[in-house]
């Protein structure tokens, strides 16, 4: 029969006395021991079961089965768990913004976010004045900016959602700072338009525009 010393040790540790420790760390180690059922470690021990000396030690075996389960257990990243490790690593969901690329021209919206129709219109059709896009609608007779001959980008594009994230952050700050304030409405970036301005080696830049649309 072999004493192992390092189970021995640990269970001396733990606060069991040496000669229970001897006696129990006899031919197991602590896989062992955990897996012993009352019965035998009383056995084990020639102690009754109600005496104060084996509730102890059960005590410190049960505690340390329960930490190697709390253990295993906190290996399985639970929805809570990944909420935490959001707030405290929030940089693990950051998601790359594809307007800081080399590649990617500078792009804008044509106007700000949050402005009323009349606002936008005079905006836009101030900024796209040169191609004298000013029509008159076929219906009410009223001006209006033929955006629809500006080339498309998807509203699902990255580009415009960067922009729709960082635009609808301010206005909820704004929102925060004033209850007053009104919110943006659902969808509100569609039918706007984009300023894309790009470098150029002859004329030092060139200015695009381009409309968001929901579909082709």
């Amino acid at each position: 029969m072999v004493v192992k010393s390092a189970t021995k040790k640990r269970l001396m540790e733990l606060g069991v006395s040496e000669e229970f420790a001897h006696k129990l760390a006899t031919d197991r180690n602590m896989t062992d021991i955990k897996a012993m059922s009352s019965d035998e470690v009383a056995s084990t021990l020639g102690v009754s079961k109600d005496s104060e000396q084996f509730t102890n030690t059960m005590s410190v075996i049960a505690e340390q089965g329960s930490r190697r389960r709390s253990k295993a257990k906190s290996k399985k990243i639970t929805i809570r768990a990944k909420a935490i490790d959001d707030f405290d690593r929030p940089e693990i969901t950051r998601r790359f913004n594809a307007l800081n690329h080399d590649l990617v021209p500078h792009q804008e919206l044509v106007g700000e976010a949050n402005i009323s129709v009349e606002e936008q219109f005079a905006i836009e059709s101030d900024e796209l004045a040169p191609w004298q896009m000013i029509q008159a609608d076929d219906e009410t007779g009223e001006p209006r900016i033929a955006k629809e001959l500006l080339p498309k980008i998807l509203i699902s594009d990255p580009i415009v959602q960067v922009i729709k994230e960082v635009e609808e952050a301010r206005d909820n700050a704004r929102l925060a700072a004033d209850a007053e304030h009104k919110p943006l409405a659902a969808g509100w970036i569609a039918d706007r338009v984009l300023k894309v301005v790009r470098k150029s080696p002859s004329a030092g830049k060139s200015v695009a525009y381009r409309l968001i649309v929901e579909g082709n």
